[in-house]
């Protein structure tokens, strides 16, 4: 049981793949770019205890349907969490993107989840997946974070917590997107 003084709209445990192990209190679900410039996409906040691939479809589906449909995104980096033969097949047939999470053979692999752990252990999929730790976790979250100050929040309750990080998420893009357009112009003087 949390201490008193806790957050109880959290409502629960959750496995954190990056930090701390298990956590109480809230996560940030991101989807970005990976590269040189690295722009959340879509983003939600939700309790700790919504597992990671109870999120991976509404996540996905309130995102722009022509961001999947480029020629040139060919991949979703997820954390260990995504690992599910559902996502994998939603992604492929529905985004027409290949996600490339980590994954491990079990004694009875079948022949489909073999071919995903044979790409994921092989250098394309290690390079691929190498872009989200330096792209993603720790960096662009930890950035937002420590740009608008919201972690730890000092504050109580999911609609106010989801509002100020949806928000500084947003305040975040709409930087990012003025930047791009200052340095269009300076470019093109």
């Amino acid at each position: 049981m949390p201490n008193s003084g806790i957050d109880t709209d959290a409502r629960g445990w959750g496995y954190s793949h990056t930090k701390e192990g298990w956590v109480f209190r809230y996560k940030i679900r991101l989807i970005s770019t990976t590269g040189d410039l690295v722009v959340p996409l879509t983003t939600d906040v939700t309790t700790a205890n919504v597992p990671d691939n109870k999120i991976h479809v509404t996540l996905t589906s309130s995102s722009s349907s022509s961001a999947y449909s480029l020629p040139y995104v060919l991949y979703m980096i997820a954390d260990p969490g995504y690992d599910a033969k559902k996502l994998y097949e939603y992604s492929k047939s529905v985004l027409g993107i290949d996600l490339v999470c980590p994954v491990e053979r079990y004694k009875s692999t079948s022949k489909k989840r073999l071919e995903i752990v044979c790409f994921y252990q092989s250098v394309l999929g290690q390079a691929i997946y190498s872009l989200r730790r330096l792209s993603i976790e720790p960096s662009l979250i930890e950035h937002i974070k420590s740009a608008f100050r919201i972690g730890p929040l000092p504050i109580h309750r999911f609609h106010i917590v989801s509002a100020i990080v949806l928000l500084s998420v947003l305040l975040y893009q709409l930087m990012v997107y003025y930047n791009c357009k200052k340095m269009y112009l300076i470019q093109n003087q």
